[in-house]
C-alpha cells in the first residue's frame, strides 16, 4: 500500500458537517423539494442543548491564569488530573491513580487515536464490532493492523448488545491482540449487559488481549437500563484503557476534551505519542474539566430525560412508516434506522435527502460494508425540528421505494 492508498482509506465525505458527500454523483431527483429547517443528524446540536452551566466562565478563568494553564504537562495539569481521577473513580467504581493511570487528551477522538497508536503495530490482529463507531475500522487500517470483525446481532436481543461471544473467543484464539468497542454502542445505542461485560473481561484476561473501551456516552443511559463498567469487575485483563470525556451529553464538544485511563504502561506510551502529536489537551480548555461531574443538581437527569423524550418522539414517527425500524436506544444519542429496498443506492439516497429535504444522514456503510439499508442519526437536536426532519426523510424515501 502506498501513501495515497493509505489516506484514501480515511475518507471523510460522511464526517459530521461535511458538505462534499459525493458531489459529482448523478441523482434521480423526484418531486419537489420539501420545505423545512436544515437538520444535520451527523452530529449533535449544541445550540439546541446548551453546554454545561458555568463552562464558559471556567474557561475564561483558565485563560486569565495564563502560561501555567496554557503550558501544562503533557498528561494535564496536576490539580485537574487529581479532580478528574477522583470523579472517575467514583463514577466507574474502581480507583484511578492520577499520577500514572490518567491522561487528558484533545477530545475522546484524540484519546482513541493515542490508545490505538500505543497498542497496534503493523500486522497486529485487532478485533472490532460490526456495527460500531466508524473511526475504529479506519484507525485499524491506518496503523497497519489486520481487522477482525465480530458481529453484534443487536436485532435479536432486547437486553444487552447481542455480540457474538463465541465468535469473539475464536478471534482471540486466532491471535487478536487488541479489542476495541464502544459501550453504549455507536451507532445502535445498545448497552452491553453485565454478563456480556464479565465474559469479555474474562476472555481478554485468558487470551492476554488488550481492551480499549469507549464509554463516551456512559453518563447518558436511559431509565431501566443497567450499565456495567468493565474496569470495576473482579477479573479484568492486565491491559485495559477506558475512554470518556465531557463532550456529547454535556454539549462540550467544541472544547475538545477527552480522557483515557487505565494500565499505567499504556498511559505512558500514550503520553509519549501525545507529546509529538498535540503536546497536550488544549491548555486553557482543560479548566472546563472542573465542571465535569459537578453540574448543578438535577441538570444531568434533565438532560438525559430530554433526550429520552426526543428518542421516543422519533421512534413514534418510525413506527408509522412501513418497512422502517430501529432498535430503541439504551444509551447515547443515536438511532440506527433500517429502511426497505429502494430504487437507488444507499449513498444516492443519502445525497438525495440532503438535496430534497435539507437533512444530513450518515450512511450505514460507515459502520460496516454490509449495512446497505441503514442510516444513523444523532437525535441530540431540537425536538420539533428533529421530528419534522425525519418525516421529510421518509416522505422522500417513499418516492424511491421498489
Amino acid at each position: 500500500m502506498n501513501i495515497r492508498e493509505k489516506f484514501e482509506l480515511l475518507g471523510i465525505d460522511n464526517a459530521p458537517g461535511q458538505e462534499s458527500l459525493q458531489k459529482n454523483m448523478a441523482l434521480d431527483l423526484r418531486g419537489e423539494k420539501l420545505p423545512g429547517a436544515k437538520v444535520d443528524f451527523s452530529h449533535g446540536d449544541v445550540d439546541a442543548h446548551e453546554p454545561t452551566p458555568g463552562s464558559l466562565g471556567v474557561f475564561v478563568e483558565g485563560f486569565l491564569e495564563g502560561g501555567s494553564q496554557a503550558y501544562t504537562p503533557y498528561r494535564g495539569k496536576k490539580d485537574i488530573l487529581e479532580q478528574v481521577a477522583a470523579d472517575l473513580a467514583a463514577f466507574s467504581g474502581a480507583p484511578v491513580d492520577p499520577a500514572s493511570e490518567l491522561i487528558l487528551t484533545p477530545g475522546t477522538q484524540g484519546a482513541l487515536f493515542l490508545a490505538m497508536g500505543a497498542n497496534v503495530m503493523p500486522g497486529d490482529k485487532v478485533a472490532i464490532v460490526e456495527p460500531d463507531y466508524f473511526a475504529n475500522r479506519k484507525m485499524v487500517e491506518f496503523f497497519g493492523g489486520e481487522m477482525v470483525p465480530v458481529q453484534m446481532y443487536y436485532k435479536n436481543v432486547s437486553v444487552g448488545s447481542g455480540i457474538d461471544l463465541a465468535e469473539l473467543e475464536k478471534a482471540f484464539q486466532a491471535g487478536v491482540k487488541v479489542f476495541l468497542f464502544s459501550n453504549p454502542n455507536n451507532p445502535v445505542g445498545c448497552v452491553y449487559s453485565f454478563d456480556e461485560i464479565v465474559k469479555i473481561a474474562a476472555l481478554a484476561k485468558q487470551y492476554d488481549v488488550t481492551l480499549i473501551v469507549d464509554e463516551l456516552y456512559s453518563r447518558q443511559v436511559y431509565p431501566g437500563v443497567k450499565y456495567t463498567h468493565l474496569r470495576a469487575q473482579k477479573e479484568v485483563p492486565d491491559n485495559l484503557i477506558t475512554i470518556i470525556g465531557p463532550s456529547k451529553t454535556e454539549s462540550l464538544s467544541g472544547f475538545r476534551l477527552g480522557v483515557a485511563y487505565g494500565t499505567a504502561e499504556i498511559i505512558e506510551r500514550m503520553e509519549k505519542l501525545q507529546a509529538i502529536m498535540a503536546l497536550r489537551c488544549s491548555g486553557y480548555n482543560q479548566a472546563v474539566f472542573h465542571t465535569w461531574f459537578h453540574e448543578p443538581d438535577g441538570w444531568m437527569a434533565a438532560r438525559v430525560s430530554a433526550h429520552c423524550d426526543i428518542r421516543n418522539a422519533i421512534l413514534e414517527v418510525i413506527s408509522t412508516v412501513p418497512g422502517v425500524s430501529a432498535r430503541p436506544t439504551d444509551g447515547g444519542s443515536y438511532l440506527f434506522v433500517e429502511i426497505p429496498e429502494l430504487e437507488v443506492s444507499l449513498h444516492q439516497f443519502i445525497r438525495i435527502v440532503r438535496e430534497m429535504a435539507n437533512v444530513t444522514l450518515t450512511p450505514g456503510t460507515e459502520f460496516g460494508p454490509q449495512f446497505l439499508h441503514q442510516f444513523r442519526i444523532n437525535f441530540s437536536q431540537d425536538k420539533t425540528r428533529a421530528v419534522d426532519a425525519m418525516k421529510r426523510v421518509f416522505a422522500v424515501m417513499d418516492r424511491y421505494r421498489k
